[in-house]
């Protein structure tokens, strides 16, 4: 399944780009999207060097430009490494965007009931943990403080890491009332415990694409049928320190994979619920 993966996708999403360019464009637009994952850099507010890196801006006007073609319903705002605890940037961007976004953030475990509701109030709806690169809080809060989000403010919590590296947290995971990992779970190696997860009620984000070490394809007919309710589109955009940027024919990719009635579910409906957006549009 993931042998000589490279190769097999470049070629089929170039000839599907080819033979569906017009009908590309127009398929963009008839589908609801909740953008389940995506990044603010905002100039006006403080970056923290990761492992030496800074992104370039990307500016909440260079992410509806860039996806100006899309019929964008909502989205998730995830506070990526470089920015670690600052939350003003986030609360900043959920006020602009309005009804509809929800954001992910990185808390310190010494935070307090009022600010989670603070941040509640603001729309913000998850805590991450980042194991691949840093700048959350350490992966051994993860059992106490996704109980206590959860129980105060009705939050998930969101992975970002190798799913190879996940088998000392199987019993965690699962226990856990709402959990998601992001970009397929990033390697092939990692992909049949990340299957597990999914098969017991782990939400998976079909992100990242240009990220992972095998055939993207072939991992989103395995982990739809495993749990139609686990996979959630999103663009990664501005695609930070990814191998490949996002790219349109991603998007193309899940319709021609799972279909038009099971994409509609990937690309809006599963992350919609679970992000609760009724809740933010009230």
């Amino acid at each position: 399944m993931y042998l000589d993966h490279f190769s097999f996708e470049s070629a089929w999403l170039s000839f599907s780009y080819r033979r569906t360019a017009r009908y590309r464009v127009s398929k963009m637009a008839d589908f609801k999207l909740f953008d389940a994952q995506f990044h603010v850099i905002d100039p006006r507010f403080p970056l923290v060097p990761n492992e030496g890196y800074v992104p370039e801006r990307y500016t909440l006007n260079d992410y509806h430009e860039r996806l100006a073609s899309y019929n964008l319903c909502g989205g998730a705002v995830v506070s990526g490494s470089f920015q670690a605890f600052d939350q003003d940037y986030l609360v900043d961007a959920l006020s602009r965007l309005g009804p509809g976004f929800a954001g992910v953030t990185q808390l310190p475990v010494t935070v307090t009931d009022e600010e989670l509701l603070e941040l509640e109030k603001a729309g913000v709806r998850a805590v991450r943990f980042n194991l691949k690169r840093g700048g959350s809080e350490d992966v051994k809060h993860l059992d106490s403080m996704a109980r206590r989000v959860h129980e105060t403010v009705g939050w998930h919590v969101e992975l970002y890491a190798d799913a190879k590296d996940l088998g000392d947290l199987v019993s965690t995971l699962v226990s856990l009332p709402s959990v998601s990992i992001d970009h397929l779970g990033l390697s092939a190696d990692g992909f049949p415990l990340l299957l597990e997860l999914a098969e017991r009620g782990v939400k998976v984000k079909a992100t990242g694409f240009g990220r992972v070490n095998f055939n993207v394809r072939s991992a989103l007919k395995e982990l739809y049928a495993a749990n139609p309710a686990s996979l959630m589109f999103g663009t990664d955009l501005p695609s930070t320190r990814a191998s490949r940027p996002y790219s349109d024919r991603d998007f193309q990719l899940v319709i021609d994979t799972l279909g038009e009635q099971a994409a509609e579910r990937v690309f809006y409906t599963n992350a919609a619920s679970f992000y609760r957006i009724s809740d933010i549009a009230k």
